[in-house]
């Protein structure tokens, strides 16, 4: 993006320029940072941020203002964080959602807009899970009562992959109730609620409003704390399926979370039924990859050899196509793991960690790092991208 005298400049149109843009290159955000005698422009394209040139910093509080109306937020508040939502139309047919976030800085407001594409939820085939993962995640939505805990890291998809888990459940014939934060996708044959903090609408107090629903299904976007979590749990003994996400590593780390949490280990383990851990790596950019040979062995968790020397693999060089970053889209890694009687035994028991990751690696288990490493074995994506999300 070409930099701007001020003179050239208007809010409206610098916004509208921004979005568009991020739109056009499949940006998730776009961060709007004021600098010393700047505004620096990013975006985060398939999870990492990539820059977008400068604007004039005289161009910073007409921009702000313009975000703030369209927000709803206060205009005279400068002093502390704000958030809000608002919608771009751009022709007839196009109309973008956005997230707006404001935060104070020491040289003034930054501003992140995330950009809330409604029309890119996946079918399960398509995320990446192998066919084993498709039929057992296919199978478990059909279930009538118990937990499923879909974990991960911030950005890694979880959400993505709980809004797919919904387009393959008989709507029609079952009461399917969210309540999220925010509602990133709309569906027409279920109730989607979106908390608010300020009116003391929480995670909790949503859950439990949703109980006298008559719900079949419940999807809670996070389970932030113990309260959520036990109410959560209850909810999946006493006939609902609950579908929710949690901010683990992996599996393993998942099960002895819910127990740290608080909730009673016989609860967790009746309750649950599977952890998806799962993290998202960027696919390598056909057009310009370039092949070599690995100098060194690569090891698995347990010392197996998974990729040996000299195995051919790509490595992402940047061209015109992918933006010069090397990679074009994102595709899941997922592990499931489907909890059978020695490992509700283990949970019962707060087993330590070595104990779950002896029994989960006895099931069958492939971690999340190997099967990104196969990943980059078949040339989806590189290993320096594998090593770093994994």
């Amino acid at each position: 993006m070409a930099r701007l005298s001020s003179d050239d400049l208007d809010a409206v149109q610098v916004l509208d320029h921004l979005v568009r843009r991020a739109v056009v290159m499949e940006a998730s955000d776009i961060h709007i940072e004021p600098r010393r005698d700047t505004l620096r422009v990013r975006y985060r394209i398939d999870g990492v941020m990539v820059s977008q040139g400068q604007l004039p910093i005289d161009v910073a509080p007409s921009l702000t203002t313009r975000v703030k109306v369209l927000a709803r937020m206060d205009m005279t508040e400068r002093r502390m964080p704000q958030d809000g939502q608002f919608s771009l139309e751009f022709g007839t047919t196009n109309l973008v959602h956005l997230r707006a976030s404001t935060f104070p800085g020491i040289h003034g407001e930054t501003l992140v807009l995330r950009v809330l594409m409604g029309h890119q939820v996946l079918p399960i085939a398509r995320l990446g899970m192998s066919d084993d993962d498709v039929e057992g995640v296919s199978r478990l939505v059909t279930r009538s009562s118990g937990l499923i805990i879909v974990c991960g890291p911030t950005g890694s998809g979880k959400t993505s992959t709980l809004y797919s888990m919904l387009q393959v459940m008989n709507t029609a014939e079952r009461s399917v109730v969210t309540l999220e934060d925010p509602i990133e996708v709309e569906f027409p044959d279920i109730t989607q609620g979106q908390t608010n903090v300020r009116q003391g609408f929480t995670f909790a107090a949503g859950l439990r409003a949703i109980l006298r629903q008559d719900p079949d299904v419940i999807l809670v976007g996070e389970m932030r704390d113990p309260e959520t979590a036990q109410i959560a749990l209850q909810a999946s003994l006493t006939g609902h399926l609950v579908l929710t996400t949690l901010h683990t590593s992996d599996a393993v780390e998942t099960m002895m979370r819910l127990v740290d949490l608080g909730v009673e280990p016989w609860i967790v383990a009746n309750s649950l039924l599977a952890v998806i851990g799962q993290r998202l790596v960027r696919v390598i950019c056909e057009s310009c990859a370039k092949p070599y040979e690995l100098p060194n062995e690569i090891t698995g968790e347990d010392d197996r050899v998974i990729l040996p020397k000299g195995t051919r693999l790509m490595r992402a060089a940047g061209c015109p196509r992918c933006h010069q970053t090397g990679y074009r889209g994102r595709l899941g890694l997922f592990e499931l793991l489907e909890l059978d009687d020695d490992l509700r035994d283990l949970v019962k028991t707060r087993a330590t960690k070595r104990a779950y990751a002896d029994a989960v690696r006895a099931v069958g288990l492939v971690p999340l790092r190997e099967v990104g490493l196969l990943r980059a074995k078949a040339g989806v994506t590189s290993l320096e991208e594998v090593l770093r999300v994994t």
